[in-house]
Formats: C-alpha cells, sequence, structure tokens
C-alpha cells in the first residue's frame, strides 16, 4: 500500500509545474525546423531592438553582392553623434569590407557597421530601400528599422519578428561564423588588434551556438538573439529588455535547461512566460534559476587580416 502512494506521488511530481523566473520584458523560442513555440513572453510587444539590428544590415549587404575584399575608408561620417559611443576603429583606418562585416556582427561596432550602410552599392538611400525590401519579404509586420547600427530608439520590433530575421540571418554561413568567432585580430593601421565577441557565452562550455547577436541602449536594455542546440535540437531564442547582462545570461541558461529537459522525455508544454513563468515536464527534474559560471573554452583560431 505504502508504494503504490509512493508511486502516485512520484507521478504527481512528475507532471507538476515548475517555477522558473525570466528578467527579460520579451521573449520567444522557437523550435528550428517545425516553428513550434517552446516559451512565449509579450512577444508581440514593439520595443527598441538596439544592436540586434546589424543582422538586417549583414544580410541586406551581403544579399547586395558587393565586393567583400574592397577596401572602406572609415570616414568621420561614420562616427556616432546620437549616443556618443566609443569604437576600436579609428577614422582614417581603410579595411576590407569583410573585415568590416566582422566587427559590426561579432564586436558590434557601429563604426563598422555605419560605413556599410554609406558604402553600399547606390547608397544609404539604397541602403534603406533594400533594408525595408527585406522587412517586408521577411513578413515582419511590426518592424522599423530606420538606421544600420541600432542606436536610434526609432528602430524597433518584437521578438515575434525578430524570429523571423533570426531564421533568415542563420542561413547565411558567414553571418552564422562571424557571429560565432569568440574573437578575432584584424590589423588597423599596421597594428595587431584583438576583437573580442559581445556574446560572453559563445565559445562558452556547454554551449553549441549557431548564431549569436547582443544589443543594448538605454532605451532598448540588454538584448540577444541567439540559436542553440540543446538535446540534439536546435532552437532559436529573442530576448529583449532585460535590465543587465546577468539577468539576460541567466534567461539563456534557463532556456538553455528547458530544452535539454525534452532529451528522452515527453515535449514541454508551451509556455506563456511571466515575471516567474511555469513551465511544465514530465520528467520531474526541476530547472532552477541558479547561478552558474562558465570558463572559457579555447577560441577557434583566426586569421589575420589586413587593413591598412
Amino acid at each position: 500500500m505504502l508504494k503504490k502512494m509512493f508511486a502516485a506521488v512520484l507521478m504527481t511530481l512528475s507532471t507538476a509545474a515548475i517555477a522558473v523566473p525570466f528578467g527579460s520584458q520579451s521573449i520567444l523560442v522557437v523550435e528550428d525546423g517545425t516553428g513550434k513555440i517552446l516559451l512565449e513572453k509579450n512577444a508581440n510587444v514593439v520595443v527598441p531592438i538596439a544592436s540586434l539590428t546589424k543582422l538586417m544590415t549583414a544580410m541586406v549587404v551581403l544579399d547586395s553582392k558587393a565586393n567583400m575584399k574592397e577596401e572602406i575608408l572609415i570616414d568621420q561620417v561614420d562616427v556616432d553623434t546620437l549616443k556618443h559611443s566609443t569604437s576600436r576603429v579609428p577614422v582614417g583606418a581603410t579595411l576590407s569590407r569583410h573585415d568590416v562585416l566582422q566587427l559590426a556582427l561579432m564586436s558590434s561596432d557601429n563604426r563598422a557597421a555605419a560605413s556599410l550602410a554609406r558604402t553600399y552599392p547606390g547608397g544609404p538611400t539604397a541602403f534603406a530601400v533594400a533594408v525595408n525590401a527585406k522587412i517586408k519579404a521577411l513578413g515582419m509586420r511590426q518592424t522599423v528599422i530606420e538606421e544600420p547600427t541600432g542606436l536610434s530608439p526609432n528602430n524597433q520590433s518584437t521578438a515575434a519578428d525578430l524570429v523571423k530575421m533570426a531564421v533568415a540571418a542563420s542561413r547565411y554561413p558567414e553571418i552564422s561564423r562571424i557571429t560565432t568567432d569568440s574573437k578575432d585580430i584584424i590589423q588597423i593601421k599596421g597594428r595587431d588588434v584583438e576583437y573580442h565577441n559581445t556574446n560572453r557565452l559563445v565559445g562558452a562550455k556547454g554551449w553549441d551556438i549557431g548564431l549569436s547577436k547582443t544589443g543594448f541602449t538605454n532605451e532598448a536594455g540588454r538584448c540577444l538573439i541567439m540559436r542553440i542546440k540543446s538535446a540534439g535540437k536546435f532552437a532559436t531564442m529573442i530576448l529583449l529588455n532585460a535590465r543587465a547582462n546577468s539577468v539576460r545570461a541567466m534567461d539563456a541558461v534557463n532556456i538553455r535547461r528547458m530544452l535539454a529537459a525534452e532529451n528522452g522525455i515527453e515535449e514541454p508544454k508551451v509556455v506563456r512566460a511571466s515575471a516567474s513563468p511555469v513551465i511544465r515536464a514530465s520528467a520531474g527534474k526541476a530547472v532552477r534559476a541558479s547561478a552558474s559560471r562558465h570558463k572559457k573554452a579555447p577560441a577557434k583560431p583566426s586569421k589575420r587580416r589586413r587593413a591598412k
């Protein structure tokens, strides 16, 4: 009798609600291939998207078939006069378009992104036309992008729209490669300069990342787009408006744990996340929002690139 009662308790626990706090104000996690929504919170709320914009900039530049070996001079006009953000790419430096794209995506450099739009075939006006056409083609109906860096709070979208952009960006091998480089060394005015990925989870132990882009402005908060593999499956996550890097990182950790819980067990139900959302899983394994530290794995070797 006691054994039957104990078994009944275990069955109850196995389907019990597991509370996991998420700090990002908007969240969407979609299983790649099927499009199944695994986690959702404020996915249709329009908010500023900061440097997530740069994924759109990169796609449009690559779509143009511009010569990636062509040298681009970083001009004074590329300097940020809106937020006065800093840059390690000095005015007067000459880099290949490929290296400029590397800096715009991996280290989220605003001067690099601005120069990509300025030197777009046909100029900034043609760049804006191409961006709007791409937004329409991807069915991003709640998205407005006015400039290439994301510094403007007028660059706005929703998590639901951004997952479309992320899935499209992941189909570009160059974007996937660049955004998952943990670091690179580029020669600037005859000096080797090491640049790092703005997402510290890239290269961290235990993470299999296929696409990554961070974003931050005061208006947008801490944002992240990431495509990860967990338990043999790929999923794309959108995190918007977290109050701190630590909050954004913990949300990503908890989402990875949620995906791992699917391995060999009944799939979790779709979750509509709140301040303390509930994830239902049949394994009975609690998904706890505990802090974890990741040691960086050795960085992938990167080629030295030349610039004048």
